[in-house]
């Protein structure tokens, strides 16, 4: 196998000129650059990444990890931090917690030993102590969350207005008539569970309706606890609208829906927070509040990179906005 020495010998320039034709510099003549290039082929010379990093202590590897690779939301941001990642340079390690702090902590304690430029993270839903991150930090590995925000962590940020999105949401729906709107959302004391919750209560109040306690539910983001609720609540409560917190919460829901014998439009209107292309083939086809998901992933990637390469800036938080996306199963002129 070839070395660094064996192509220095072979163009005739020393290994430091290699050395620098590898690592991109400016002060390499065309003609010397083309004669190194020339000669790493004919040896099918391979350089060592490894090496490299620890030379020039970057690893051009970014980790993102993530905390419920099941949810259908998520591929979106993978799929948009992949691309401006590759796009920079950077190659793409990706880490699922299933939602559980303990493996969040574990990935995190894996990745202070494995050199990496930078981390996205999803935060785990349910929190505690927040001090793994911060030894990432303070070890200096830049940090970027996505989606989620921890209480009480001075962290670089991207995530959606949930408030906003929500709230136009009930607007809508108070227009189609309905007046005893229920919200189905997550845990209550979890950060994306109390924004959208909060944008229920404002949509409530700027159309003066008041809020039946009965008809604010509490599931855990998950498939089953949206069927369990839907049980619970279908025909043996009166509303006229539903408007559920995210996208597999909304397909235990429709799942009891089914079984009960109730259709949206027709019984009552149904929204939901989150969108995927796949929510076209139900019938009827789903109103939505759409998150820019490959946006959420590609800010994440540049926001980090400019983390990398001015460490000391204050902290960012980008809040993006949603988009209400209207179909058949909230409008009542399909009734």
């Amino acid at each position: 196998m070839a070395t660094i020495k064996d192509v220095a010998r072979r163009a005739g320039v020393s290994v430091g000129t290699v050395s620098n034709v590898l690592s991109g510099l400016p002060t390499v003549t065309k003609e010397l650059r083309e004669r190194v290039e020339t000669t790493m082929r004919e040896l099918r010379y391979q350089p060592s990444h490894v090496a490299r990093s620890l030379k020039l202590k970057n690893t051009h590897t970014l980790a993102m990890v993530i905390s419920d690779i099941t949810n259908p939301f998520f591929p979106m941001i993978v799929r948009g931090a992949e691309d401006a990642a590759a796009e920079h340079g950077y190659m793409l390690s990706i880490f699922n917690t299933d939602d559980d702090i303990e493996r969040e902590r574990q990935v995190c304690g894996i990745l202070s030993s494995r050199r990496v430029d930078g981390l996205l993270l999803v935060p785990a839903l349910l929190r505690g102590d927040d001090s793994h991150i911060e030894s990432l930090m303070q070890s200096g590995t830049p940090v970027v969350c996505m989606d989620r925000l921890p209480d009480g962590l001075d962290v670089d940020a991207v995530l959606v207005d949930n408030v906003a999105g929500v709230a136009e949401c009930i607007r809508h729906l108070v227009r189609q008539g309905a007046r005893r709107i229920a919200y189905l959302g997550g845990e209550r004391k979890l950060y994306i569970s109390s924004e959208r919750l909060e944008g229920f209560k404002r949509g409530m109040r700027d159309a003066g309706i008041r809020i039946d306690p009965a008809l604010v539910w509490e599931g855990d983001f998950r498939q089953e606890s949206g069927f369990r609720i839907g049980k619970e609540t279908l025909g043996k409560l009166q509303f006229d609208a539903v408007f559920v917190a995210n996208i597999p919460m909304v397909l235990g829901f429709l799942r009891a829906m089914a079984e009960a014998g109730i259709e949206a439009p027709r019984d009552i209107l149904l929204a939901t927070f989150d969108h995927l292309e796949i929510l076209n083939s139900f019938r009827p086809r789903l109103t939505s509040v759409a998150q820019p998901g490959y946006q959420i992933g590609q800010n994440a990637v540049k926001l980090l990179l400019d983390r990398i390469a001015t460490p000391n800036r204050a902290s960012r938080v980008e809040r993006l906005s949603t988009e209400l996306k209207i179909a058949d199963s909230s409008l009542a002129k399909f009734n």
